[in-house]
């Protein structure tokens, strides 16, 4: 987290807050509270949470707002509660039924082994009702219009898909644990697993619990961050962009170092120690004192700045 001073005396944040949305609220609205709290404008979030959905919600203040495509990328984890015999429009408790069937011959060991069928990387059609865009407009615009669109599948991974809790019914419920890559849909999970069991599912319920390093025990409420805001306290709960990234391989530079990164000047692999061990496929945290100065990437022989956070200028 750092802080510069701004003409009215209050400081301009930068840094990364971990935010416990609620449920019935959209990921907009949360960060329009945050506007509130921090007194600014330059905030935005890492990745929608539906407004149904609860759970971690990660947002970038000020200069860490350059660094929010990093966390969007990172793997998330859930916990849903799924009900089975019953079809939505869009995969959840929110959506309009559209069908029933009577769900009291499924078992724990079907559903066991039809979740862990999930496992891995595979293509998914995300729900209708969603923000993806189509033609122009998001697909939750085209079913408000009551238009039917062809919805192209998205490539995603599930890493684990776990049963935690089953209870049989006519309208059996099932909760799930789930971790997996950015763009996956749970309530259409939900609605895939109802199919492949022959009974529907919605995902009645959804909470994430981790966005890479971010976890929902640390979450802060809307009452605790109006509280420290109101003391002047917001700037101590903010994580450091180089915190937020810490799962991120990362350079130490040299003061010389430091002025060319801080220039855009690219970095000769053999002026880096251990640079045989840096990967190829992954950003790269280039370090001086004060953190985080610049991110790069291993291109021909050297590592390029391809964004720097602290221009050569600053201190």
């Amino acid at each position: 987290m750092s802080t510069r001073p701004r003409s009215d005396a209050r400081p301009v944040l930068s840094g990364v807050l971990n935010v416990l949305k609620p449920p019935g609220m959209t990921s907009h609205d949360v960060v329009d509270e945050a506007r509130r709290w921090a007194g600014m404008r330059r905030i935005g979030h890492t990745g929608t949470l539906d407004p149904g959905a609860a759970g971690v919600l990660v947002l970038c203040l000020g200069d860490a707002t350059r660094i929010a495509e990093f966390l969007t990328d990172q793997r998330k984890a859930y916990r849903a509660e799924f009900t089975f015999g019953a079809f939505t429009d869009s995969g959840d408790a929110y959506g309009v039924l559209l069908d029933e069937r009577d769900a009291s011959a499924l078992a724990a060991p079907a559903l066991e082994a039809a979740l862990a069928g999930f496992v891995g990387a595979q293509d998914q059609v995300p729900p209708m009702v969603s923000a993806v865009h189509h033609g122009g407009r998001r697909l939750y615009e085209h079913a408000r219009r009551g238009e039917t669109v062809e919805v192209e599948p998205r490539r995603i991974e599930i890493t684990e898909c776990r049963l935690l809790r089953f209870e049989p019914g006519v309208r059996a419920r099932a909760l799930v644990h789930v971790e997996c890559s950015k763009g996956t849909y749970v309530r259409a999970l939900a609605r895939d697993l109802g199919e492949r069991l022959g009974v529907g599912a919605y995902a009645s319920f959804v909470l994430r619990t981790r966005v890479g390093r971010f976890e929902l025990a640390a979450a802060m409420t809307f009452e605790e961050l109006a509280e420290v805001a109101a003391d002047g306290r917001l700037p101590t709960v903010l994580t450091s962009m180089d915190d937020a990234l810490a799962d991120l391989p990362a350079v130490d530079l040299t003061p010389s170092q430091r002025a060319q990164v801080a220039d855009g000047r690219p970095l000769p692999l053999f002026q880096i120690p251990g640079w045989a061990r840096l990967p190829v496929d992954r950003p790269i945290r280039l370090r001086d004192a004060r953190g985080l100065l610049a991110l790069g990437r291993i291109e021909e022989g050297r590592i390029r700045p391809f964004r720097v956070l602290r221009g050569s200028g600053g201190p």
